[in-house]
């Protein structure tokens, strides 16, 4: 089954299969991770539009996901919402000219995107060269033990949700050309990590 199959089906209960999660964790980090934010920005993998509502109102925000049906849960969330706007869009083929964005985002995204360095790559070509890509992720912990069971669980969540727990997604940004300018912690040591990267100068 495609991802975006896998995703069609699942766009119904999704966000009640992450409300703890979000309840705990995430509302928090959007709040954080947007609060800050100003110009144009791409979210990449917008989802049923979790973010949308985080961010400031003078942001000018373009959110693109990959399923049709997420989509249309991200225009309800985002009715009202006059700062933002929604597409249906490859991440791997980013309909957008170079340098069109102050930021792009991703938040909990890298992990199901079928081949992550050519999407980061494309997050590069539209980042404006004095702009930011920001990814708010879950991927493989340098820690032994916990990348051990990472590694034994992740077939099965591959096969069930498309979801990978065991990507090295820090180094996938270092191979798309990226600058990684910060990398930060957030939760279980460091499977949660919030990582801020530049365009090559």
């Amino acid at each position: 089954m495609s991802i975006i199959s896998k995703y069609n089906r699942f766009s119904y209960v999704y966000d009640m299969m992450e409300l703890p999660i979000e309840i705990i964790w995430y509302r928090k980090w959007r709040k954080e991770l947007f609060s800050g934010l100003s110009g144009r920005i791409l979210e990449v993998g917008v989802g049923t539009g979790k973010n949308i509502k985080y961010y400031p109102k003078d942001c000018d925000v373009v959110g693109v996901d990959i399923s049709d049906r997420m989509l249309a849960r991200a225009k309800k969330q985002s009715t009202g919402a006059t700062n933002s706007s929604l597409m249906l869009m490859d991440a791997e083929n980013l309909a957008f000219k170079n340098n069109s964005f102050d930021h792009v985002i991703t938040t909990f995204v890298l992990c199901s995107i079928p081949l992550p360095v050519p999407a980061l790559e494309e997050m590069n070509r539209v980042c404006k060269l004095e702009g930011t890509v920001i990814n708010l992720e879950h991927m493989r912990s340098k820690n032994r033990i916990i990348a051990f069971f990472e590694d034994l669980f992740n077939p099965f969540t591959t096969a069930l949700t498309g979801v990978n727990i065991n990507r090295e997604t820090v180094k996938n940004i270092k191979k798309s050309g990226l600058r990684v300018i910060e990398e930060k912690n957030i939760a279980m040591l460091d499977v949660f990590r919030r990582t801020i990267s530049k365009p090559p100068q």
